[in-house]
């Protein structure tokens, strides 16, 4: 969650007014300081290769771009979102919400609205192929060759290790293809250190830990009630994505080693889903030309199957926005008298004071506290 105060974590749980600021820019400059919007949402969700997108609605048609240089055309042209608490005193306190491209604005030329969205950094990366073949060679550990990658479509990046840790193992060398994807290939490597890549709401990109609802501390309650900020819930409990084995593989013909692999079972004697039990048997199967070793394949393996064996629950509520939020969270939610701990998978935060949060919830293990 990004860093606010615990006045404004407590406004969210009363009745309280909000703002909202979006900011436009091109080349560095601010061309339009607090953009007219009329309606509009920010999407954050782990699932997609684009972490957080923008949707806004804007009244004025003599915003519409005409021109290469105009403030919401579509040649590299930004959004800074943000929204905040007005506390009773007049005092406002603002969290961003994400820096999008601009990627498409349509609206009628008369009368408006128009129509913009966006996406956040990763969508720079997603455009630059590889124009060449690309090695690994040459960089000691992982977050030099993420750095390396990045810093090749956007020198000025900032880029994180916010992994527990701060692990940084040693990158084993690998080549990719001309018009090979330049994200998807940073995502390898970032897995190969057992971790997620994204843009976070300040646009830095940030190498963490694959979240997990046991391990994490929890950054927010949501609850029914009195004082809650839970409104509605629905709940799905499926097979799907649910393994009981996880087989990793590698073979990287780069460094000349041979292919190697390794398998990892949930043989937890009381587990539903143990190999060779009533769930029956339902292997995962992962790669990575980064992965060199048996050793390194039953690391991955193991990590792996952590999360292949969990329970796929899906909870669905709408709450009171809280715009701090990142997706990846650990939530608590408190409903039907019971206390679960979910990770946050994906949500939508509205941008006027009508709207409410749609959030999508993964895990659901039971919480003690």
């Amino acid at each position: 969650m990004q860093p606010v105060s615990d006045a404004f974590l407590s406004a969210l749980t009363t009745s309280h007014t909000m703002t909202a600021t979006v900011r436009a820019m091109y080349d560095g400059a601010v061309t339009v300081a607090d953009l007219p919007i009329v309606d509009g949402s920010v999407t954050v969700d782990r699932g997609s290769r684009v972490r957080r997108t923008v949707s806004l609605t804007v009244a004025d048609p003599a915003l519409l771009p005409w021109d290469a240089a105009d403030p919401l055309a579509v040649y590299g042209q930004e959004l800074i979102v943000s929204r905040g608490v007005r506390f009773t005193g007049g005092q406002t306190e603002t969290t961003p919400l994400g820096t999008y491209r601009i990627n498409s604005v349509s609206g009628d030329t008369l009368v408006g609205p128009l129509t913009i969205s966006g996406q956040s950094s990763e969508c720079r990366l997603l455009d630059d192929k590889f124009m060449a073949p690309t090695t690994t060679r040459g960089y000691a550990n992982c977050v030099e060759a993420i750095t390396y990658l990045i810093r090749q479509t956007l020198p000025d990046a900032v880029i994180v290790n916010a992994t527990s840790d701060a692990r940084n193992p040693a990158c084993a060398v690998t080549v990719w293809n001309a018009n090979s994807d330049r994200w998807d290939a940073i995502n390898e490597i970032a897995l190969s250190m057992h971790a997620d890549i994204y843009v976070d709401a300040v646009d830095r990109f940030v190498i963490a830990d694959i979240p997990d609802a046991l391990s994490s501390s929890v950054v927010w309650d949501i609850a029914e009630g009195e004082g809650g900020t839970l409104m509605s819930a629905s709940r799905e409990l499926s097979r799907t994505a649910v393994y009981n084995a996880v087989v990793a593989s590698g073979e990287n013909t780069a460094s000349n080693s041979v292919p190697v692999s390794a398998v990892a079972y949930d043989n937890a004697p009381t587990s539903p889903t143990r190999w060779g039990g009533p769930f029956g048997r339902s292997p995962k199967f992962i790669s990575s030309a980064l992965w060199t070793t048996v050793g390194q394949c039953q690391s991955a393996a193991n990590y792996a199957l952590f999360d292949a064996t969990a329970p796929n629950v899906m909870t669905s509520i709408t709450a009171i926005p809280n715009p701090a939020l990142e997706a990846g969270d650990c939530l608590r939610i408190s409903h039907s008298g019971r206390h679960e701990l979910f990770i946050a998978q994906a949500f939508t935060i509205p941008l006027t004071a009508e709207g409410s949060a749609s959030l999508t919830l993964r895990g659901g293990k039971e919480d003690a506290a």
